[in-house]
């Protein structure tokens, strides 16, 4: 892990609810705490990671808190804001990373999806794997 990741306590402890979507992960650039949902501690340690460094490095570069959802469809949302006094905080810039996360991080976001999709929603793997166009090489 880079060292600003390791400048952030990471927390644990909540219900994992933030308007009406279900919270993966969130960086918090005001008390450097990043937020991990152990609803999603079965997920491999390399993605769990992945999306620790993706926050941080979000909320190091561009301020505010970030987050990592899924809405009521199983659908990854990235999102941002800033407290309203925090004059330092970039919009431009975040939704410029938003954009380039989501095209560099496609895969993972699919894959993300279809893991919430599958094991917490429960819909039917075929489907969720066609609809995402996930090849997994296996036969289903």
């Amino acid at each position: 892990m880079s060292e600003e990741t390791k400048n952030y306590e990471t927390v644990t402890e909540d219900e994992g609810m933030a308007d009406g979507r279900m919270v993966l992960c969130a960086a918090n650039s005001y008390d450097k705490k990043y937020y991990f949902n152990q609803k999603f501690a079965n997920l491999p340690r390399s993605i769990q990671d992945d999306i620790h460094v993706i926050s941080v490095l979000f909320t190091e570069d561009c301020g505010g808190i970030f987050m990592i959802a899924f809405d009521p469809d199983g659908e990854v949302c990235l999102q941002n804001r800033c407290e309203e006094e925090d004059i330092t905080y970039d919009e431009v810039s975040a939704g410029l990373m938003i954009g380039q996360i989501r095209k560099n991080r496609a895969e993972l976001l699919d894959c993300l999806s279809a893991y919430y999709r599958i094991l917490i929603l429960k819909e039917d793997a075929a489907t969720v794997l066609d609809d995402l166009s996930i090849d997994t090489g296996f036969e289903l």
